[in-house]
């Protein structure tokens, strides 16, 4: 799976001070588990094996391993940071993130998704997710008006707004809108028979 990493080397006295310092109830809870990876990866334990028996992951572990390899014990007292840049929300970006948001689509999709806009942008999820809040863009709900693709559409609605307009003398217009969802089951108690 993975190839074992080669074990530490520690002389003596770096070993006592380790050991030390990982046994010591005042030492920082996370300096005790660092030192704890260093020993054990002394030993030629496996990172796998150190992550599960300190608690850490194991990008922690080799993360901690390479630290104390670059700096020695001063390398794994310091924080480690984390070696990105964030890219800052200037206002052009944030017109850029609302011009793509409603103004095209993507090419195997009917709307915008936050993963989907932030990839083809190349900003984080959150970036645009916070954008989308702030000035309530929803792409997944559509408000738009939908034409009916009948071809007779044209001279239906004619019919439908004629009889609203100028409806015949003593007539009864009904309005009856079609619900999908429901389905009638069985026959009505009063159709039975």
């Amino acid at each position: 799976m993975f190839t074992p990493a080669s074990a530490l080397a520690l002389d003596p006295p770096q070993q006592h001070v380790l050991e030390s310092l990982a046994r010591a109830g005042t030492t920082p809870q996370m300096l005790a588990r660092k030192c704890e990876v260093i020993l054990l990866a002394s030993q030629g334990v496996p990172n796998n094996a150190i992550a599960q028996q300190t608690g850490l992951s194991r990008p922690t572990v080799i993360a901690t391993r390479a630290a104390y390899a670059r700096g020695g014990m001063e390398a794994i007292r310091r924080r480690q940071k984390r070696q990105r840049s964030r890219r800052v929300l200037t206002p052009e970006l944030e017109q850029r993130i609302l011009d793509t948001t409603l103004q095209t689509r993507p090419p195997d999709a009917t709307h915008w998704s936050v993963r989907t806009l932030a990839r083809h942008l190349g900003v984080t999820r959150t970036l645009v997710h916070g954008v989308w809040q702030r000035f309530d863009v929803q792409p997944h709900r559509v408000e738009r008006f939908k034409l009916s693709n009948d071809p007779q559409f044209e001279e239906k609605v004619r019919d439908i707004v004629g009889l609203y307009l100028s409806p015949p003398d003593r007539a009864l217009v009904l309005s009856v809108d079609e619900k999908s969802q429901i389905v009638r089951r069985d026959k009505p108690a009063w159709n039975r028979g």
